[in-house]
C-alpha cells in the first residue's frame, strides 16, 4: 500500500485542505479529500489490466467550491430528502433549510459536504486508514445537538474499500450519513445503459411528486425497478420517466455479510461489489447530470453518466414513524458500515 499525502488547495477563507492518495498493490487507486470527505478520483484495472477513472470529480479543490451534485462526497447530518424541511422531536418543532423546493435535501447546502474535516492518517503494511472528524454545533442547518461525527476510509491491497460512519450527539437529532459517488465502470467512455446492476432487495419505496415517501412499499417484481436478478440498467431506463431516483428496501436489512448491490460491466470486465449495515439502498442513475459541468480527464457528465448506490436510512424517516428509526439521543453511537470490492470478470 503506497500512500501520498499532497496540498489540494485552499478553501474560500484561507484554510488547507489536503488530498489523501492511496495505491493498492493489486493497482486500485483512490484519492480522498478532508474537504467534505470526498473521493475525488477512483481509479480500477479493467480484464485487461487497464487502470481508467469509475468515479465523477474534479483534478482541483476550485471546481469543488463552485459546486457540484454531490459528487463523492459524505452526505450529513440527513442523506435524502426530508419533507417541506421539518421534523418533530418532544414535541418542539425544528426547520430545516429549504434547498430542493419544497423540502431538504442532503443535510441542506452547507451540509457535511461543504466543510473542513479534520484528520488522522495511519498507514500499514496491507492497508491504510483515514479518519476524518467533523463537529456540527447545535442548529447547524436547523438541526438539534451538537453532533460530533467520525468517517473512517480504510483502503486495502485486495482492491477494496470500508466506510465506517459513527456520531454521537448532546441531544436528541436525527442522523442518516452515507456516500455519494457516481460510478461508471465504463471509464465515463459512454452512459450507464450497457452496465448491468443487481439489488438484494424486492421492495421500493413509493414516492411522491416531490420524491417524498408515501410510506407505502412497493414489490419491483413486474415493473422495470426489478433488479433481483442481474439485469442490463438501459431497458428499466427507457421505461422510467426522468430515470431512476429511489430507494430500495435491503433484505435482509442490517447484514454488511450480504451483498446490497453488484455492478458490472462485461464489456470492460469490471465488477463493483456493494455491502452495508444500513437498512436501505438510494439508486440514483445520474437524472440531473446536463452536461454543465466536465472533470476528470474533460469527461463532459451528461445524462445517466454515472450511477449512485447510496447507503443509507429510507428518506423522510423522522416524519415516518414506522420507517427504521434514524433517532439518535444522548449516550448513544451511531455506527454505519459500508464495503466497496473491485472485481475483474
Amino acid at each position: 500500500m503506497k500512500v501520498e499525502t499532497t496540498l489540494f488547495g485552499h478553501t474560500h477563507n484561507d484554510r488547507e485542505v489536503k488530498l489523501f492518495s492511496f495505491k493498492s498493490e493489486k493497482g486500485l487507486y483512490i484519492c480522498i479529500t478532508n474537504f467534505g470527505g470526498i473521493i475525488t478520483s477512483i481509479k480500477a484495472p479493467n480484464g485487461q489490466g487497464t487502470i481508467e477513472e469509475v468515479v465523477a470529480g474534479f483534478d482541483t479543490l476550485d471546481e469543488y467550491l463552485k459546486g457540484h451534485p454531490h459528487f463523492g462526497v459524505i452526505v450529513g447530518r440527513f442523506a435524502n430528502r426530508i419533507a417541506k424541511g421539518k421534523f418533530t422531536i418532544d414535541k418542539k418543532e425544528y426547520n430545516l433549510q429549504i434547498n430542493n423546493s419544497p423540502n431538504h435535501l442532503h443535510g441542506g447546502n452547507n451540509g457535511f459536504h461543504n466543510q473542513l474535516w479534520d484528520y488522522q492518517l495511519e498507514t500499514n503494511n496491507n492497508h491504510a486508514k483515514l479518519s476524518l472528524t467533523y463537529h456540527s454545533p447545535n442548529l447547524q442547518e436547523g438541526y438539534p445537538g451538537n453532533l460530533t461525527t467520525k468517517v473512517v476510509y480504510t483502503v486495502y491491497d485486495n482492491n477494496s474499500f470500508d466506510i465506517d460512519f459513527f456520531a454521537n450527539t448532546d441531544a436528541p437529532t436525527h442522523v442518516n450519513l452515507t456516500s455519494h459517488s457516481y460510478f461508471n465502470l465504463n471509464g465515463f467512455k459512454d452512459n450507464i445503459f450497457s452496465h448491468k446492476l443487481t439489488l438484494n432487495a424486492n421492495k421500493y419505496l413509493e414516492i411522491d411528486g416531490t420524491q417524498i415517501p408515501t410510506g407505502n412499499l412497493v414489490d419491483c417484481e413486474l415493473t422495470p425497478f426489478d433488479f433481483s436478478e442481474p439485469k442490463t440498467i438501459g431497458p428499466s431506463l427507457n421505461k422510467i420517466n426522468g430515470g431512476i431516483d429511489h430507494c430500495y428496501v435491503l433484505n435482509p436489512m442490517n447484514s454488511i455479510s450480504t451483498p446490497a448491490a453488484t455492478l458490472e460491466h462485461n464489456e470492460s470486465g469490471r465488477k463493483l461489489t456493494v455491502y452495508c449495515s444500513h437498512p436501505g439502498l438510494q439508486i440514483y442513475t445520474g437524472n440531473s447530470l446536463d452536461g454543465s459541468l466536465s472533470g476528470h480527464n474533460g469527461t463532459v457528465y451528461k445524462k445517466h453518466m454515472g450511477i449512485c448506490l447510496e447507503m443509507q436510512h429510507f428518506p423522510d424517516t423522522p416524519n415516518k414513524p414506522h420507517f427504521p428509526s434514524t433517532l439518535l439521543k444522548p449516550g448513544e453511537l451511531y455506527q454505519q458500515k459500508a464495503r466497496f470490492v473491485f472485481e475483474t470478470i
